[in-house]
């Protein structure tokens, strides 16, 4: 099965969002995920809108741990019932356990999957593709959210993907973002060769 293939707008840098749309548009993308705030008249659909906190209609990461607690945390996605998580590696819902556990806390409660965040934190990402409303695909391995080559297994997902009729997107990700620890030479440049990867496949 093929399923439209986008590319979140983080990948084109500090691009305005109009000239990082036209490069995806130029480089196959069908979609770009981007910001809350984007407009839509771009030169691609924007598919996902990511806010920093949860709001309505958005996906949202949790915070950073040690700084919310679990039951904040609960508090802070049952609020918004069309949003989506996003876990990564260093927030409050950072294990495979935690986010089965947040989901269990917020029925209804769909999650942005990263599997570049899962890998990172040693957990495997298709135990959560059950509960994915969306997926952001990139090359990873363990203590390292992003790479060229590494342990995500792209068959295995896409497989398990069109076992459970998966009628959402996908997307791939990279970024280049030294101050929050995850530095990386060319994110336009992985995108590109990792999105060739999952054509292939499909």
């Amino acid at each position: 099965m093929r399923w439209p293939l986008g590319v979140v707008s983080v990948v084109y840098g500090g691009r305005p969002i109009e000239e990082a749309a036209r490069l995806a548009r130029e480089q196959g993308f069908e979609h770009i995920d981007a910001l809350a705030d984007t407009p839509d008249d771009l030169a691609l659909p924007v598919y996902d809108r990511f806010a920093m906190r949860p709001t309505e209609g958005c996906s949202a990461g949790p915070w950073p741990e040690g700084t919310r607690t679990w039951e904040q945390t609960v508090a802070d996605f049952r609020r918004f019932p069309n949003v989506r998580m996003e876990p990564w590696p260093g927030s409050v819902v950072g294990s495979n356990e935690k986010v089965l556990a947040m989901l269990e806390e917020v029925p209804g409660l769909k999650l942005l999957l990263d599997v570049g965040h899962v890998t990172a934190w040693g957990g495997d990402p298709i135990e959560l593709l059950p509960h994915a409303g969306h997926v952001q695909l990139r090359q990873a391995r363990v203590g390292q959210t992003q790479a060229l080559e590494g342990d995500v297994d792209f068959p295995a997902i896409l497989k398990r993907l069109e076992q459970l009729g998966y009628a959402g997107r996908l997307s791939i990700e990279y970024f280049d973002l030294p101050d929050r620890g995850w530095p990386f030479d060319d994110p336009p440049g992985a995108a590109v060769e990792i999105a060739r990867r999952i054509r292939a496949l499909s």
